[in-house]
């Protein structure tokens, strides 16, 4: 699996970029600053982009701006953003374009290597990953703007797991409950909110997240 990396700080990019390189993938390249990374996205054709949001020379969206535009050159290239802090701006420019596999992680969760390639892997394949204290935030601001229809409290623990990008089957494994459950709560999550149903595990995160995202 081929990727490109961007990050400007030279101790974390060689360290992911050696995390890699352990779990077998191919770095086509490894760069600092925004236009480094416009340049490799628009001559390489990476399975996926590891971006961090703030990159030089601007250090506020530049990283972010930059994925976001080669998605439009690329449609559907996947990318997984890396951010120091909770910026739900960041992740609604992100979640904007649902073509695609999108992730959204804090950098504390590099450090566990497996959550990490996990996250990788899963926005590789179209699917999406988000940090969980990203999700945590969207649903407490989204329960003081409104009650979340109505959800019952499991219905809310379902749904965050769900907007992480959880299949069924690792949602009743984390809730030691059963698939069938799940299902249920899925199907009730879905009616209260006037969301579609969809078993596309992608388009579902998708969905609920701009519904807790919107009108904000």
């Amino acid at each position: 699996m081929r990727v490109v990396l961007a990050e400007d700080l030279f101790l974390l990019r060689d360290g992911l970029v050696r995390m890699l390189e352990a779990y077998d993938f191919e770095i086509l390249a490894a760069v600092e600053s925004g236009p480094e990374l416009t340049r490799a996205l628009a001559e390489l054709t990476p399975d996926i982009a590891v971006v961090d949001v703030r990159l030089p020379p601007s250090h506020t969206d530049e990283g972010l701006q930059c994925a976001l535009a080669a998605r439009q050159a690329r449609p559907g290239l996947p990318v997984l953003v890396l951010s120091q802090h909770v910026e739900q701006l960041y992740a609604r420019e992100l979640l904007a374009d649902g073509n695609g596999g999108v992730g959204y992680l804090l950098k504390d969760r590099v450090f566990d290597a497996d959550q990490f390639i996990d996250a990788v892997r899963r926005v590789a394949a179209g699917g999406t990953a988000m940090d969980p204290q990203v999700i945590s935030q969207l649903l407490s601001r989204r329960a003081r703007d409104r009650p979340i229809g109505g959800l019952t409290p499991r219905e809310r623990e379902v749904m965050e797991l769900m907007a992480q990008g959880r299949s069924n089957a690792a949602i009743a494994a984390q809730l030691v409950i059963t698939e069938r459950s799940v299902a249920k709560h899925t199907s009730n999550i879905f009616g209260k909110l006037g969301l579609p149903v969809s078993d596309d595990d992608n388009r579902r995160v998708l969905a609920v997240l701009a519904y807790l995202d919107r009108d904000s």
